[in-house]
């Protein structure tokens, strides 16, 4: 279904075990009139589609010689958004998704596309570099790597399972603020109520956070004694792969010390902090958005 006002166009499509997935499609005309590749966005474990959607205006739309329109793909993860949750929680896992993203894919027909990986989804991206490497074309990494922080981790398994039902996107909005501000103090008041309304969703006359609540259950068995296991193996398997990494100036997530040793690992990758913005920056923000369309237009 196509939606002129906002620009994008609405998808359901069926997971391999029978789960509706939704997704929007930003330039789908661009599918029969560019030879350029698309662009897929990856959200965070708990966001969904919602929360590229400037990003991905921009990206479809923008029509000058240095930054082509592209066709955007934006998914809701099982349990997110508009898809089905998952009777059987114990699905919510990466190689689950994974293989998710790979079936719109073939839905979609797209053999190769530019990956935009937030948090979670760049996580997603490091397995797919080992399950189907062609179809990554170029990824972006936002703000997550092959060492995810405990005390990133921590700070999210809180916040998330207090997040409390409010009345209003205005109330969400300023719940977030006071959660995040510290590390975002390059937000507006406008960009808060925007980061409400991609995160929450009415029910009942009531704003809650738009995902299964049984996605939190996996971090309650986090450890600050016990590190999670890392991912080098798999970041090593994107070294022949156009990349950039994009990491918060205030992120509890992305350590400085491993996005440094990505840039050594991998020479020709595209270090970009984001300035007064922690876990994960959000990517329609100047100058982001910028550098984001500088290096999608570089990949063919």
């Amino acid at each position: 279904m196509r939606n002129d006002e906002t620009g994008f166009t609405e998808h359901y499509i069926q997971s391999a075990d029978g789960l509706t997935l939704y997704m929007r499609e930003y330039g789908k005309e661009l599918s029969r009139t560019s030879d350029l590749l698309p662009v897929f966005c990856l959200p965070g474990l708990s966001r969904n589609s919602r929360d590229f959607h400037s990003l991905a205006l921009a990206l479809s739309s923008d029509d000058t010689p240095e930054h082509p329109p592209r066709r955007v793909i934006c998914l809701d993860y099982r349990g997110r958004g508009q898809s089905d949750w998952d009777s059987d929680k114990s699905r919510y896992q990466l190689p689950i998704e994974a293989g998710d993203v790979l079936a719109v894919c073939a839905t979609l027909e797209i053999e190769r596309a530019i990956f935009i990986g937030t948090s979670r989804g760049g996580l997603i991206l490091h397995l797919l570099s080992a399950m189907k490497p062609y179809i990554l074309a170029a990824v972006i990494l936002n703000d997550i790597g092959p060492v995810v922080e405990m005390e990133g981790l921590l700070h999210i398994r809180t916040y998330l399972a207090a997040a409390p039902a409010l009345p209003s996107f205005a109330a969400a909005s300023e719940r977030l603020k006071t959660v995040h501000a510290a590390a975002f103090p390059a937000l507006t008041d406008a960009d808060w109520l925007d980061m409400a309304k991609a995160l929450y969703r009415e029910r009942d006359g009531q704003f809650v956070p738009d995902f299964d609540p049984a996605l939190v259950e996996p971090l309650n068995a986090l450890d600050e004694n016990n590190p999670v296991p890392d991912l080098w193996a798999l970041f090593d398997g994107l070294k022949t792969i156009p990349a950039m990494v994009i990491r918060g100036e205030h992120s509890n997530i992305l350590s400085r010390a491993t996005f440094e040793e990505m840039q050594r690992r991998h020479p020709t990758m595209t270090g970009v902090t984001a300035p007064g913005q922690g876990h994960a920056p959000i990517l329609h923000l100047q100058p982001l958005c910028d550098q984001i369309a500088r290096f999608i237009a570089t990949i063919k």
